[in-house]
């Protein structure tokens, strides 16, 4: 369907119910939604109900512009777009956080009301998993030493992993 007062499609079909002259069907083009909402055409009452749904609609619609403009971007790292993380709900690798961050806080905060994660832990395993970070770490640090050849610091970082997983061990957790 064509807009009322050009051939531009009609995106817009508005029904205004003028009381006794019966509803008053309108098909307008974005650009003549624009200028009926400034204009503020038809009834004050009908008018300010229909204009609150219009302006919505086309700051939607340019909303849906700079969506399309985001989804173009894509990862330096994996090469993942906006658009396939919008479409599998994955993202590709850890830099999407920090690449996507701008894109993604306002969809969390949309989605969940927060944009911090704030659940629950189990309570005997926060202090185990707190633990088992610092010996990942520990252990990624002397593999590093190593391939610096720092063997000195790798050998104070065995003697440090050998007493935590000890103390691992003392607990009754295992390693």
């Amino acid at each position: 369907m064509k807009c009322q007062y050009c051939e531009k499609p009609a995106t817009f079909h508005i029904t205004e119910l003028t009381g006794e002259q019966g509803p008053q069907i309108l098909h307008l083009c974005e650009d003549h939604a624009r200028q009926f909402l400034k204009n503020g055409n038809g009834n004050a009452g009908a008018a300010s109900s229909i204009t609150g749904a219009l302006a919505q609609t086309l700051k939607l619609s340019t909303a849906k512009d700079e969506l399309a403009e985001t989804d173009q971007k894509a990862c330096p790292v994996c090469g993942i777009t906006f658009f396939e993380f919008r479409n599998t709900g994955r993202l590709g690798c850890p830099n999407d956080y920090d690449f996507f961050k701008s894109d993604l806080l306002p969809l969390l905060k949309n989605i969940h009301d927060a944009q911090r994660h704030v659940g629950k832990r189990p309570r005997r395993a926060a202090a185990m998993a707190d633990q088992h970070e610092n010996l990942v770490a520990l252990r990624r640090e002397m593999q590093d030493a190593i391939g610096r050849e720092d063997y000195e610091r790798a050998g104070q970082i065995r003697d440090q992993l050998q007493q935590i997983e000890a103390n691992l061990n003392d607990d009754g957790e295992p390693s």
